[in-house]
């Protein structure tokens, strides 16, 4: 048995697949959880929900790096309080990016997708071979002043990017056109990504040397739902495994964020130099076990376990599989238990410390 881990001791222990005292535990409450909740909870800020809970706190930092523009430009509008306009500019070549509002999950989405034909791809092909990732000075001091304001009990995570293909279909080109213009226009296609990938790599080189968070992350929302297994590792593979040796050379941790169905991609994901993954969703939301995870990617961190569907099921419910999901593994090492995804606003706080308090008190097996 381990003696008593603070909570950043806990998290980065679980990272690197070492003995922890007990498994991490985080719950994914962001944005306006708090004021969609019942007195006292509205009135509290999320790190004293958090408090109140007993989390192990994950806390996101901002990036350290900037995008600058010679010849084009990239500019965000809000035209109301449910819809946002982002105008590509490439000469005299504009692209727009509608994104709505959802109040439910409170977070934007695409609606109208900038690349639609071969000549927006070009365009769009233009705008990306203008630019260059710099490391920006001042996002660099808030993030410095954030990791000390996170003192030795919260463990800190910065996004270096996200990879060509997933930057693609889920903002670019929407998941149709993301299919239709791989199979009409490979290389263009291609072109793009190469251009998309210089300025993921200079960021990830940067933010590895610059930033003082504990660990750096892709942001990819990966899923079988939205690509293939076969376009994963012609497209995504290549570039997040450059990605991930890059951090590794410079003795960083990191993690992949991939929220969504994972199973056919195991055998790849588990041949990459990360510590983790992150928003690794169970059954029926997501299609990976624990135990799938730990069966194939037997050196990674699965940091999730349950699915916001388990949320909205009795406190006892939620323990009960997650009991027999914990149970089937041969050891704890590198698990940290988390909501996977985002939690719903309305699964409120006491149901939340419940669980908490069981993964507390459950035995790990180091």
């Amino acid at each position: 048995m381990t003696s008593r881990m603070t909570s950043r001791e806990r998290w980065l222990a679980a990272i690197k697949m070492e003995p922890v005292d007990r498994m991490p535990f985080w719950p994914k409450i962001l944005s306006n959880y708090a004021e969609e909740q019942s007195a006292p909870f509205n009135k509290m800020t999320l790190d004293e929900i958090h408090e109140w809970i007993g989390t192990d706190i994950h806390k996101y930092v901002k990036g350290c790096t900037k995008t600058d523009q010679r010849n084009s430009s990239r500019a965000r509008k809000l035209v109301s309080e449910t819809e946002a306009i982002t105008v590509y500019r490439v000469g005299a070549k504009e692209l727009r990016l509608v994104h709505h509002y959802d109040p439910y999950s409170s977070s934007w989405h695409p609606v109208d997708h900038p690349i639609k034909n071969l000549a927006d791809l070009c365009t769009m092909t233009e705008f990306f071979k203008d630019a260059e990732t710099v490391l920006d000075e001042e996002a660099l001091k808030e993030v410095r002043i954030a990791v000390e304001a996170a003192g030795t009990e919260q463990l800190t995570a910065s996004c270096v990017g996200t990879s060509p293909l997933m930057n693609f279909v889920q903002t670019l080109a929407g998941v149709e056109n993301t299919h239709l213009l791989i199979s009409d226009h490979p290389q263009a296609v291609d072109e793009l990504f190469d251009a998309m990938h210089r300025l993921v790599i200079r960021s990830t080189e940067i933010t590895a040397e610059k930033s003082p968070v504990d660990i750096l992350f892709l942001n990819e929302n990966t899923s079988t739902t939205l690509i293939s297994p076969e376009q994963f590792e012609r497209y995504s593979y290549r570039h997040i495994r450059e990605y991930a040796v890059v951090l590794n050379q410079a003795g960083r941790l990191s993690y992949l964020h991939m929220c969504g169905h994972l199973k056919a991609l195991l055998p790849l994901l588990s041949t990459i130099p990360v510590n983790g993954f992150e928003a690794f969703t169970s059954p029926t939301l997501g299609n990976t076990t624990l135990l799938d995870g730990r069966s194939t990617c037997g050196d990674k961190c699965l940091i999730g376990g349950t699915n916001a569907f388990l949320w909205t099921k009795s406190e006892n419910e939620i323990i009960q599989q997650l009991e027999e999901d914990i149970e089937s593994l041969p050891h704890h090492r590198g698990v940290v238990v988390t909501s996977a995804g985002r939690m719903p606003n309305h699964i409120d706080p006491p149901k939340i410390k419940a669980v908490c308090d069981w993964v507390k008190a459950y035995p790990a097996i180091n």
